[in-house]
C-alpha cells in the first residue's frame, strides 16, 4: 500500500510538472497564500539562512529564497518537478546558492552531512500531507534542523467549511467528508492519484512536538477566503473576494478559528 501510494503520488506530480507553476501563478488565492507562507519565512528565518525545501515542485519558493541571499537545498519526490526546479534556478540565476536533490521526504535521512545543518525548514502547499509514515519524518526532519531553528509549512487542513458547504450543495456527501478520513486518502489531480492524509493543527503539532519542536505561531489559510479550486467563483466575485481575505488576515490567527480552513499555516522552533 505505501509503495503504491508513494508511485501513485510521484506518478500525479510528474504528470503536471510542466505547467504546475503557470497554473498556481494564474490563481490569485494560491499566490496570496504563497505570500502569507513568504511572510511567515521572512519574519522567522534570519538572512542567509540554510534553508531545507521540502517537496519543492518546480523550484518558486527556492529561487526566491535564493535571490534574498539564503541557500537552499531543495527537494522532491517527482523527477519532472526536479527538472522543472532545476531549470528555474537555472534561468533566475541563483544555482550557486540552490541545490536540487531528486529525494523524497519519507527519504530526507539520506541527506548529507545528516544532523542539524539547516536553519530553517519550509514546505509549501502540502506536501507533508504526502507523507506515508509522518511520525518518522517528523524526526528526519528534526535531525536536520539546528537547536533554535524553524519550520515554517502550509499544510492540508482537516475541517475546511468552504469545502464542505460546495460539495454537500452538489449531493456529492462521500466527497464533503473525505478529509475526515484517517489516513492517507486517493485524491485526484487531473485524472491522476495523489494520496493524502489530512491534519487538524492540533494533530499535526502533536507529532512535531514529539520529533522536538515547539509551535511559535500559527493561522489559517481558506477558512474565510474560498479555496484555491474555487477559482471560478473567486474570478467572478472579485470584490467579495478582497474583503474575505481582508478579513481572514484580521481573525486569521484567533484561537478557534486558525483551527480550520482549507490550509494552515505553522511555524514551529527546533527545541535546544
Amino acid at each position: 500500500m505505501l509503495s503504491r501510494a508513494l508511485l501513485d503520488t510521484q506518478h500525479a506530480f510528474d504528470g503536471v510538472a510542466a505547467e504546475y507553476d503557470r497554473s498556481n501563478a494564474d490563481n490569485p488565492t494560491l499566490c496570496d497564500m504563497r505570500a502569507r507562507a513568504w511572510a511567515a519565512v521572512d519574519a522567522y528565518v534570519p538572512p542567509r539562512s540554510r534553508i531545507l525545501d521540502l517537496g519543492c515542485g518546480p523550484g518558486t519558493d527556492a529561487a526566491r529564497f535564493a535571490a534574498q541571499g539564503h541557500r537552499v537545498t531543495a527537494i522532491d519526490w517527482s523527477p519532472a518537478m526536479v527538472e522543472e526546479a532545476r531549470r528555474r534556478i537555472r534561468v533566475a540565476g541563483v544555482a550557486d546558492r540552490v541545490d536540487v536533490h531528486h529525494l523524497g521526504i519519507h527519504e530526507v535521512g539520506s541527506l548529507t552531512p545528516t544532523f542539524a545543518q539547516f536553519d530553517a525548514a519550509y514546505s509549501n502547499f502540502g506536501p507533508l500531507n504526502c507523507v506515508a509514515r509522518p511520525h518518522a519524518a517528523a524526526h528526519m526532519i528534526a535531525d536536520r534542523v539546528r537547536p533554535g531553528g524553524v519550520l515554517v509549512a502550509s499544510v492540508i487542513g482537516r475541517v475546511c467549511p468552504w469545502e464542505i458547504a460546495v460539495h454537500a450543495a452538489r449531493g456529492q456527501f462521500a466527497r464533503a467528508i473525505v478529509r475526515f478520513s484517517r489516513g492517507l486518502v486517493p485524491v485526484p489531480l487531473e485524472g491522476r492519484t495523489v494520496w493524502t492524509r489530512y491534519y487538524t493543527p492540533r494533530e499535526f503539532t502533536q507529532i512535531y512536538t514529539l520529533a522536538g519542536f515547539r509551535r511559535i505561531a500559527l493561522r489559517t489559510l481558506g477558512l474565510v477566503v474560498p479555496p484555491p479550486y474555487l477559482q471560478g467563483f473567486a474570478g467572478r466575485h472579485l470584490s467579495l473576494v478582497a474583503t474575505l481575505r481582508r478579513v481572514e488576515d484580521a481573525v486569521g490567527a484567533w484561537p478557534g478559528v486558525r483551527a480550520s480552513g482549507d490550509h494552515f499555516l505553522i511555524v514551529m522552533r527546533k527545541e535546544a
